[in-house]
């Protein structure tokens, strides 16, 4: 009996500690739907004052003596190191020339495109903060529904988007703005989809220009990005037409490259464009599109460079160190002018000197010869 009732005890044990350890397994497992973000990244973007220096192509050339930031690609819905992009880091570039600023986007990976299909190939897509209270998190961070988000009930979240997708767009070929999109007044690209878009939260997007009913649209909204991409397995550099895709063989080792620009002030008036001014900073992010072993990506199946806003700073046309270093050439350059001014007057006398002599010659006075 006893030893029936030893059995019955350690049999209740057993279950409790078996209990104990599922309830923690689900806990440990469990959604809290509470976003923690523990990021330590102090990385800011600069982007410097480079007039007359990038010309839109998709090549990186013409960035090579440009630093860039240096980010790590985690999966943005559980950016966890463990999964980090396999290809590599990102790099960001950013100059401005005191009207557009330029975008530069590098990452390393395997070629991989599938003409008209878009993801089957890498896309790109970069975010900035408008509103005040518009987070990272859930792009721009509204908590209405799509059937109750409207620029009144979501004030204050707006975030600026910009969306390419390369599955039919040419390598090298400019994208994005174009006349006929922009004539209808929305931030679509109707032939390479580098789109410009707008967010409250990931169920409230919408081309610039466009919204849920009811809200205020403008007719006069376009597409202020223009765009190319390329790839350094490219053994064409003059340019590809569409009949050459895929432009490259599958899975060959090299680089991506993702140029952008837009002005750093826009028309808008719906609160849907991110608008920089010089000498001040803005927030943005990135976000990467892959399909790993081949595999179609899907919308939130992407990386980001963090879990929060990278600031970027957009500077001023010149430093002190500039301005200093200015004023000592000026200096340099008024005593050299000074000095040449002394010479040259020296050799304009010299000159007159010589001249006289040469035709006005001493005048020999007169012997008569009986005094020889």
């Amino acid at each position: 009996m006893f030893r029936d009732l030893s059995l019955l005890l350690l049999l209740f044990v057993l279950s409790l500690l078996l209990a104990s350890s599922i309830l923690r397994g689900v806990e440990s497992h469990e959604e809290s739907g509470e976003w923690k973000c523990e990021s330590e990244s102090e990385i800011r973007v600069e982007s410097d004052f480079k007039p007359g220096l990038i010309t839109l192509d998709g090549h990186a050339d013409d960035w090579k003596d440009i630093d860039g930031s240096h980010f790590s690609l985690l999966p943005a819905l559980d950016p966890d190191s463990e999964n980090e992009f396999k290809g590599g880091n990102l790099i960001l570039k950013s100059v401005h020339d005191g009207h557009d600023v330029f975008f530069l986007l590098q990452v390393d990976g395997d070629y991989a495109y599938s003409k008209g299909e878009s993801n089957k190939c890498p896309s790109v897509a970069l975010m900035f903060q408008i509103g005040d209270n518009a987070t990272y998190h859930n792009m721009g961070g509204c908590t209405e529904h799509s059937t109750s988000c409207t620029n009144k009930t979501c004030k204050g979240h707006e975030v600026d988007i910009m969306h390419f997708s390369i599955g039919n767009a040419i390598p090298g070929r400019l994208y994005g703005g174009n006349p006929l999109d922009n004539r209808d007044g929305n931030g679509g690209d109707r032939f390479g989809h580098l789109v410009d878009l707008y967010s409250w939260n990931p169920h409230c997007r919408y081309l610039d220009g466009t919204g849920p009913s009811g809200s205020a649209n403008d007719s006069s909204a376009q597409n202020d990005w223009k765009g190319a991409w390329w790839h350094s397995s490219f053994t064409v550099h003059s340019g590809f037409v569409e009949d050459e895709s895929p432009y490259a063989e599958n899975g060959k080792k090299g680089t991506y490259f993702y140029e952008f620009s837009r002005p750093l002030r826009t028309m808008d008036h719906l609160q849907q464009d991110v608008q920089f001014t010089i000498g001040g900073s803005s927030k943005m992010s990135v976000a990467f599109w892959y399909p790993v072993d081949g595999k179609p990506w899907h919308g939130s199946g992407h990386y980001s460079v963090n879990c929060d806003w990278v600031p970027i700073d957009i500077s001023l046309g010149g430093t002190l160190n500039d301005k200093l270093g200015n004023t000592g050439s000026s200096s340099s350059w008024s005593i050299a002018s000074a000095f040449s001014l002394i010479i040259s007057v020296a050799a304009l006398c010299v000159s007159v000197f010589v001249s006289y002599r040469v035709f006005h010659p001493k005048s020999v006075a007169f012997t008569p010869m009986e005094n020889l």
